[in-house]
């Protein structure tokens, strides 16, 4: 990659703690297994929102394939396809989402919910009809973080010819991704008014959240931190978790992102109360080396691994995945 597109993707907020931070967490803690399970052939199929997939590793939205691979966002699509997954399509991608979604496999679209109501019910309503089967709602981006990576490199924009191209109204204009600062649970109960898909709500870390996300009617969560490239200093995902899926003790599905790099990292998010988790960086790694192949690849080599650990610390199925199979050293 273009070493200052390589320094988009890698880069984070501030002084990149909580990217560190993410990673660092998994360190912390290890694996306590039970012996003399049985459990024989794994079965790690996972169902979320009525569509089976293959594995509990999805592939997080990210923005800007087309800096990566000349594939871009479909190429990605057709590698998690392979995996028997869901992608996650950004709304920030530089392919159409009816492009990505002719290249097969689930998708959901994540959103940022814009100033312009007409707008975002538009961006809905297109995501609907390319197929999408679930609305990520980011929710951490009041603002967007300092990014002292892309300051420096001076990457403000995207190259010509390349777009945001889900950004695209009826009139042929691109519009600007804006963050809003007004955002609040009353724009959620409205975007339910306007879309019959699932709301995933993609950036909570806290458990007083979690527990309005639930009372509001949310369907499902993401412990995100935007992999470190909004607020830095928040706490690791992986360390949030427990409060969050404590929170929201099984009523909806709760997922997490950030610094999953291994099976066994997987396999402790789902100990700690996740029903999936999310890649992001190690996907676009995957797109930028070998395209739809190596992100097929990646996924499924993460899924062979997480099948091993199970088997090594016991479990057959994700569900059989317990906080007490996990514990904090250091």
């Amino acid at each position: 990659m273009n070493p200052v597109h390589a320094d988009f993707f890698a880069g984070g907020a501030g002084e990149e703690r909580t990217v560190r931070g993410n990673l660092a967490a998994f360190d912390r803690l290890r694996i306590v297994p039970r012996v003399l399970r049985a459990t024989g052939d794994r079965d790690l199929r996972t169902t979320l929102f009525g569509t089976e997939l293959a594995t509990p590793i999805l592939v997080a939205p990210t923005a800007f394939h087309l800096l990566a691979h000349p594939g871009g966002e479909a190429a990605t699509a057709q590698g998690a396809a392979a995996a028997g997954t869901v992608m996650v399509v950004s709304m920030a991608a530089t392919q159409p989402v009816e492009i990505i979604a002719a290249a097969g496999g689930p998708l959901w679209f994540q959103l940022y919910p814009q100033p312009d109501p007409a707008f975002t019910a538009a961006v809905v309503k297109r995501a609907e009809s390319a197929g999408c089967r679930a609305l990520v709602v980011t929710v951490d981006s009041p603002v967007l973080g300092h990014r002292a990576r892309d300051v420096r490199n001076g990457f403000t924009d995207l190259p010509a010819g390349l777009a945001c191209e889900n950004m695209r109204d009826d009139t042929g204009r691109v519009r600007p991704v804006a963050m809003d600062a007004t955002l609040g649970w009353d724009r959620i109960a409205w975007l339910r008014s306007v879309t019959g898909l699932p709301i995933v709500l993609k950036g909570v870390l806290h458990p007083a959240d979690a527990r309005l996300a639930v009372e509001h009617g949310v369907d499902g969560l993401i412990v995100s931190n935007h992999g470190g490239r909004q607020l830095d200093g928040a706490i690791a995902t992986i360390d949030a978790l427990p409060a969050v899926a404590e929170a929201v003790a099984n009523r909806i599905p709760v997922l997490v992102d950030g610094g999953i790099r291994r099976g066994t990292d997987a396999l402790i998010a789902l100990a700690r109360g996740a029903t999936a988790v999310l890649l992001g960086r190690p996907v676009l790694d995957a797109l930028a080396a070998g395209g739809a192949t190596a992100v097929h690849e990646k996924l499924r080599t993460l899924t062979a691994d997480l099948d091993r650990a199970m088997a090594l610390a016991g479990a057959r199925r994700p569900s059989d995945l317990t906080p007490d199979l996990v514990t904090v050293t250091g």
